[in-house]
């Protein structure tokens, strides 16, 4: 079963990925993989305490299906150890990658959002924070966006992303993805039960 792997760190913003992690879990098409920079615990933004299940370094690009990078404050200090390398090993092997909030901070610095359409918290503050950033022309203010293998959110996209992320991983038919983001955007249920 191939793995959706979920990178969890101190400060990581709770709220975004959850959703999203939830119905990937649940089509049971892939397993959910925490990743930490260490195997120590971690506690996120609300002090949820978490033991990821892995590494940075024991993920394998060969068994992924996506990376999801969750926001939080660290990607404004700069790129963590590890994670541009992998972005560009990821982005090479054609294996997805799904960043929101401050985490679309570090797919700029590692270059996948070069020639693709994208979005972030707002165009300048992402200019600001990564001052090789040159690829306005492609940025969209819209909460979420998909181009090829890269999609990335605003911070206050978290339906959105879920709604990206399984349109991209076919866990849903595109009808179903319809129902299900009216269902959790505004909550309207329609077809059949």
């Amino acid at each position: 079963m191939k793995k959706v792997y979920v990178l969890v760190f101190d400060g990581l913003a709770d709220w975004e990925a959850p959703l999203a992690l939830c119905e990937i879990n649940n089509s049971g098409k892939f397993q959910v993989v925490t990743v930490g920079f260490t195997d120590a615990l971690v506690t996120t933004m609300a002090g949820i305490k978490l033991v990821p299940d892995i590494s940075l370094e024991a993920i394998n690009p060969d068994d992924a299906a996506m990376l999801i990078l969750p926001g939080g404050e660290m990607w404004e200090a700069g790129s963590p150890e590890g994670v541009g390398a992998l972005l560009k090993t990821f982005e090479a092997r054609g294996v997805p990658v799904a960043a929101i909030c401050g985490a679309t901070f570090e797919v700029a610095r590692a270059g996948l959002t070069r020639g693709r359409r994208h979005t972030s918290n707002d165009k300048d503050y992402l200019a600001a924070v990564v001052p090789a950033y040159e690829d306005g022309a492609f940025y969209t203010t819209e909460l979420a966006v998909t181009d090829g293998d890269l999609i990335t959110a605003s911070g206050v996209g978290s339906v959105e992303f879920t709604r990206e992320i399984t349109r991209h991983l076919g866990i849903y038919s595109e009808e179903q993805v319809g129902r299900w983001f009216e269902l959790y955007k505004h909550g309207v249920w329609s077809g059949p039960i």
